[in-house]
């Protein structure tokens, strides 16, 4: 364990007026020649260095997709555990939000608990509830740290399953209710909405009062930063985590990117600050 705690990183955030989160998709075929180095594991950390040194000063939050990783096989987990490190180092106060929308049987999730918050340091970690709260119990009992469940996602199909009707009321409200209520037993729950359903992350907010919620969609997905804002800050206009990837980390490929990504990052933080 490394004696951080996710609630605590995030709320001394929103007490600096930051929101911002950055993820950190680090598809290799779209980094910059620039800063290709000899390997892929190499590519890959200098890359995020150079965004992470950019940006870092703006920030409430990092988010590196795991898929991103991983599809490079152990080089690119290297990367992402030296990556994950990296921010520790010369950013400590900043949590890691590994994303991974993990989800299954219990005694699987104690394995990928320990993966998550043990191997790779991470601060929180995406979670999938398709199979219910009890085999979550791996990540909830860990209470320094946050699960941020999946509840309406930002893809334009969410709706197929998120909006089933249950009992009169759609899935992701339901899933809302429980994050909020029998599932926060350690007060780390939180919750991911979709930019793209202002709506719905409305009557999320309504559920689950002060709780965290992670924001997707803005950026590449074309979501309504002003809408966000309007129906997802809670009673004290705070209480988000607007995530932004590829808008901000290939903002730019030339020899230039990480002054691009900086601009782009500064751009969002400032339409957020403002706003308040």
């Amino acid at each position: 364990m490394n004696g951080r705690n996710f609630r605590s990183l995030l709320e001394a955030k929103w007490d600096e007026k930051k929101f911002l989160c950055v993820g950190l998709d680090s598809d290799i075929n779209r980094i910059p020649e620039a800063i290709r180095k000899e390997d892929t594991r190499s590519t890959i950390v200098a890359f995020n260095r150079a965004i992470i040194d950019a940006t870092k000063d703006l920030v409430c939050a990092y988010k590196p997709n795991v898929a991103f990783y991983e599809a490079r096989g152990e080089e690119g987990f290297a990367a992402l555990r030296e990556t994950i490190a990296y921010i520790i180092d010369v950013a400590p106060d900043i949590p890691v939000i590994l994303d991974s929308k993990r989800g299954d049987i219990a005694s699987t999730n104690d394995q990928y608990a320990i993966s998550a918050f043990e191997h790779l340091r991470a601060d929180a970690v995406t979670v999938n509830p398709y199979l219910g709260g009890e085999p979550l119990q791996p990540f909830f009992e860990r209470g320094d740290k946050g699960v941020i469940v999946l509840c309406h996602t930002s893809n334009p199909g969410a709706g197929e399953v998120q909006e089933l009707s249950t009992g009169g009321e759609p899935l992701y409200k339901k899933i809302a209710s429980l994050a909020a209520t029998q599932w926060n037993k350690n007060g780390n729950c939180c919750v991911m909405v979709g930019a793209t359903y202002p709506e719905e992350l409305g009557e999320v907010r309504a559920l689950v009062g002060d709780m965290p919620i992670l924001i997707a969609g803005i950026g590449a997905q074309k979501g309504d930063l002003k809408k966000v804002l309007q129906h997802g800050l809670d009673g004290k206009k705070r209480g988000l985590i607007v995530n932004a990837t590829r808008s901000i980390i290939f903002a730019g490929n030339g020899e230039n990117f990480a002054k691009s990504a900086r601009e782009a990052a500064e751009t969002l933080h400032d339409a957020i600050t403002k706003a308040l």
